[in-house]
């Protein structure tokens, strides 16, 4: 954590043009500039935290949200709208695994947990990932870490990609772990394994992140809702501001394959966990 000043920074008695200590304070602090959304260390592209989490930093843009009409397996949920996401972020390269839960909460919630401290924690509700995320920040003396919201997990699970799934419009149990025994709209059938998977088993997507397809769901900040098809709404959007149900992304081991798409969402209580519900997490510097 970094030392408090000494005294307070006296703008007046700088030479440096006001820019300069703008982009000073950007690089150095990742402080909060005016109020907003602390600013990520451009300068690395990972890096890993005191638990062994290693977060990628994924580059601000814009992407379409949802899915097309004509997309196999499309719910009615899914309406295409452009976001913003308008400063970068790091994600965890992985969904937490049931080490790092053991290393910060001391105790293992998991259903598979004979899979090992690299499988992916499960059977955690959104209010256990919270509590996870609270322990953690305290750890670290810091506020960086969060679940991410829906518009931040899909844009970095597509990785510049529009299709079904990050890889195309087909998706093979040999490039993510999910139920591949049922055919989807005419792509090969697969292998079910019917357990959770260490994290890292598959090749990642364009950005460097594993399993964004199969293995857990995993919970995001958001309330389940329709989206919203303002312009104004879809910069940096977080969901409504209330409902029933939390948002779960990605699929699982046990979900079939029009569940791991992209665009598929799925909404649970924030106290419901089951052996096929984990998290990762964004880090916001």
């Amino acid at each position: 954590m970094r030392e408090e000043r000494k005294e307070p920074l006296r703008l007046v008695r700088m030479s440096l043009p006001l820019w300069c200590v703008i982009a000073l304070l950007m690089v150095l602090g990742g402080c909060r500039l005016f109020g907003g959304t602390p600013v990520p260390d451009t300068t690395k592209t990972f890096f890993t935290n005191s638990v062994g989490m290693t977060f990628v930093l994924i580059p601000d843009g814009s992407f379409i949200m949802g899915s097309p009409s004509g997309e196999p397996g499309r719910y009615s949920n899914e309406m295409r709208h452009r976001v913003r996401i308008d400063a970068p972020f790091y994600i965890q390269a992985t969904e937490v695994t049931q080490g790092q839960w053991k290393a910060v909460m001391g105790w293992n919630p998991s259903f598979f947990r004979d899979c090992g401290d690299t499988c992916p924690v499960e059977n955690v509700s959104w209010e256990d990932a919270n509590g996870f995320i609270k322990r953690l920040n305290e750890m670290e003396e810091t506020e960086r870490y969060r679940l991410p919201t829906e518009a931040e997990w899909e844009y970095a699970c597509r990785a510049g990609t529009q299709e079904a799934f990050s890889t195309g419009g087909c998706l093979s149990s040999d490039q993510a772990n999910f139920n591949g025994t049922f055919e989807f709209f005419n792509c090969p059938t697969g292998e079910y394994r019917g357990t959770t998977t260490d994290a890292a088993t598959f090749l990642p997507n364009a950005w460097g992140l594993y399993d964004m397809h199969g293995n857990v769901w995993e919970w995001c900040w958001d309330w389940m809702g329709a989206y919203s098809a303002d312009e104004d709404d879809n910069i940096n959007p977080e969901g409504p501001s209330k409902g029933m149900e939390r948002v779960l992304r990605g699929g699982a081991w046990n979900s079939l394959p029009w569940q791991v798409r992209s665009a598929a969402r799925m909404g649970s209580s924030p106290r419901g966990y089951a052996p096929h519900t984990g998290f990762r997490l964004i880090s916001l510097y």
